[in-house]
């Protein structure tokens, strides 16, 4: 499937940051109403910690509903690695704007960060192996569009975006449908064109789904030895995703197996904020 860009996500991130808004300010930011609404002031926000960057345009959009006279200045990109102490945004606007806005571009940012900076690692432990890693969907409820684009500023991809815009047959839907390949056949008719995936538990059931004519095949904690066989047997008919109890251990071996995909919830759903500080001055 292919990665999300943010030219796909100006509605989503309008909406994203609206929500966050509302229920941060609520009706009205009481402790900001403090300061002469004349002051202005500007700010710097620096990370406590190595990071990758990522969520610029979130932090942007928080800017402007806020208030458009907030001047943003960005000296890093998504995507760049971030050193501690380093300023990486420069803020110029009304003081009190400036302190309402804070929280919610510093919530973006330090998650969405946390998330490229995961990912980066990820793709780090498997570099020059050809693999592609993909995030799943254990994403945080809402933000699951600007959780997978963060992935990709961390040099993972992303897998399906939702239930809508590939097949993932799973042990339940086979049987409930009948079978491998009655499975893979009633999706050619709901969706023509839609990617077709297919889970298995063993090599048996990765031949029924390369007869059926699945496009990409999850194997679903296969050993690396059965992973190998699989490749072999496959020989290019279809796409293999390795799942299933990797972790950073053993990412490498699986890797190394000659899969085309490993998929990893860990992307999205194991991360810790990176420590962001925004510094006033008037």
């Amino acid at each position: 499937m292919p990665n999300l860009t943010l030219d796909s996500l100006q509605a989503t991130i309008r909406d994203d940051v609206a929500r966050a808004l509302a229920e941060d300010i609520g009706s009205g930011d009481i402790t900001a109403a403090l300061i002469p609404a004349e002051r202005q002031a500007s700010a710097t926000i620096i990370s406590r910690e190595p990071a990758t960057l990522a969520g610029t345009a979130w932090a942007n959009e928080v800017f402007r509903q806020v208030s458009p006279a907030i001047a943003v200045e960005w000296r890093a990109a998504d995507g760049d690695r971030l050193q501690p102490n380093d300023p990486f945004c420069i803020l110029r606007g009304p003081a009190r704007a400036l302190l309402t806005a804070e929280r919610s571009a510093l919530n973006f940012l330090q998650m969405l960060s946390a998330t490229a900076t995961r990912s980066r690692y990820f793709a780090h432990l498997v570099e020059g192996t050809g693999v592609r890693l993909l995030d799943t969907r254990k994403t945080l409820p809402g933000l699951r569009m600007a959780q997978k684009y963060s992935v990709t500023c961390g040099g993972c991809d992303n897998h399906r975006i939702g239930l809508y815009d590939a097949f993932l047959i799973k042990e339940n839907h086979i049987a409930a449908c009948g079978g491998i390949a009655q499975a893979i056949q009633q999706a050619h008719v709901i969706a023509p064109g839609k990617p077709v995936e297919v889970e298995v538990e063993s090599l048996d059931e990765l031949r029924q789904a390369l007869e059926a004519g699945a496009d990409i095949i999850m194997l679903d904690e296969l050993s690396d030895a059965d992973m190998r066989t699989a490749v072999e047997i496959t020989a290019g008919r279809a796409k293999l995703e390795a799942s299933g109890g990797i972790t950073e251990s053993n990412l490498r071996s699986v890797a190394e197996t000659g899969v085309d995909y490993i998929s990893i919830g860990s992307l999205t759903k194991d991360i810790k904020a990176v420590d962001l500080s925004m510094r006033l001055s008037m």
